[in-house]
């Protein structure tokens, strides 16, 4: 398998977070996350839900977590990965083919949501500043993504 292309974010609060994209995975998900951060969809995006031990969500344009981008809900691609800390995962509403924008990163442990949810990436560096992030649904000053920027494999 070749090196795989990697999700920088930038965040408000201070720091990077580094995430590999694992098309292997998830070759929709993955080109959708590429194509949103690419466009600056994600730019100053809140992370509205953050909730201690398990997980920081985040990609929905209005903060409130009921929301996407315009373009069509994917069809899951649910594999064995397992939901661990820093897996990259897709949020949805309860229908398995309805993720969008959203995406949240794991603290800790969540293997209730294996083979239910999209993994499509793992956080490499920059765990720290995720769980840095204001906690809350939704925190009262939120965390934000000040940047999202795709880069190539080298």
């Amino acid at each position: 398998m070749t090196d795989a292309d990697r999700l920088h974010l930038e965040l408000s609060t201070g720091g990077e977070v580094v995430i590999k994209l694992r098309p292997d995975l998830a070759p929709n998900h993955v080109q959708r996350i590429t194509e949103l951060a690419n466009s600056g969809f994600y730019d100053n995006v809140a992370f509205h839900r953050v909730i201690p031990g398990f997980m920081a969500q985040g990609g929905d344009p209005t903060g409130t977590g009921t929301s996407g981008s315009a373009l069509p809900d994917l069809k899951a691609e649910f594999s064995r990965a397992p939901h661990v800390r820093g897996t990259a995962s897709m949020a949805r509403k309860p229908h398995p083919d309805s993720a969008n924008s959203q995406f949240f990163i794991c603290f800790d442990d969540a293997g209730f949501l294996d083979g239910q949810y999209t993994v499509w990436g793992e956080v490499e560096s920059g765990m720290e500043h995720v769980d840095a992030l204001p906690k809350g649904e939704p925190p009262s000053e939120p965390g934000r993504i000040a940047k999202a920027t795709i880069r190539k494999a080298e």
